[in-house]
């Protein structure tokens, strides 16, 4: 019984420890000191929140820069990709994240690109089939990725400036604000948050 009490007191000691006061002290220490981080890094416009900084989202209008391909369309799913459930109610039928991880040899992955070249030229005017990045043809492991190259960005200003009337040297400048460097400086590569570009970008559309 010695025992058995004393494995009971150490289950409780542990699980107040382990399952309260630890959670507790490191929401603290996080809301106080990456309040922003910690809430999902959400991004607001004109009052209003419009996503997250970590989340890419799907952007066609000419207007706006492209992301990257997304599997998984960003997360987002139509009344098509809605299934009734037991109740009678809809349930959400879409994954959180993820990739198709298709080899190179893949017919479906040969296909798909050829398309969004296809899809690409077709929008960018004077664009060669060669000069597209391979980040706007290729998605990420999550299929969430919120950034682009700068070279992906710089290539789409042409085609945001004449659907604008915004300039291309002052989207150039709004490109360069939004764009990060290496973690670090020396994990990653420079990228561009499309989130951010396109929020600045509409505030001055007319």
């Amino acid at each position: 019984m010695k025992s058995i009490v004393k494995a009971l007191r150490l289950c409780i000691v542990l699980i107040i420890l382990c399952g309260i006061i630890y959670p507790l002290f490191i929401t603290g220490v996080s809301q106080a000191a990456f309040n922003k981080k910690a809430n999902g890094s959400i991004v607001t416009y004109r009052g209003k929140e419009v996503g997250s900084a970590l989340l890419g989202q799907n952007f066609t209008d000419k207007r706006f820069f492209r992301g990257r391909v997304s599997s998984v369309n960003y997360n987002t799913y139509t009344k098509a990709d809605l299934k009734p459930g037991k109740d009678g109610k809809t349930a959400y039928s879409g994954v959180a994240s993820g990739s198709q991880n298709l080899a190179p040899s893949n017919k479906d992955l040969a296909k798909r690109i050829k398309d969004d070249v296809k899809d690409f030229l077709k929008t960018h005017p004077g664009v060669n089939k060669e000069d597209i990045p391979a980040d706007l043809l290729t998605s990420s492991g999550s299929g969430l990725d919120p950034d682009i190259s700068p070279k992906a960005a710089e290539i789409q200003i042409p085609t945001v400036a004449k659907a604008t009337g915004i300039s291309e040297d002052k989207l150039r400048e709004i490109v360069k604000k939004y764009t990060a460097d290496r973690t670090f400086g020396v994990l990653g590569e420079p990228r561009v948050n499309v989130l951010k570009v396109n929020l600045e970008v509409a505030s001055m559309i007319k």
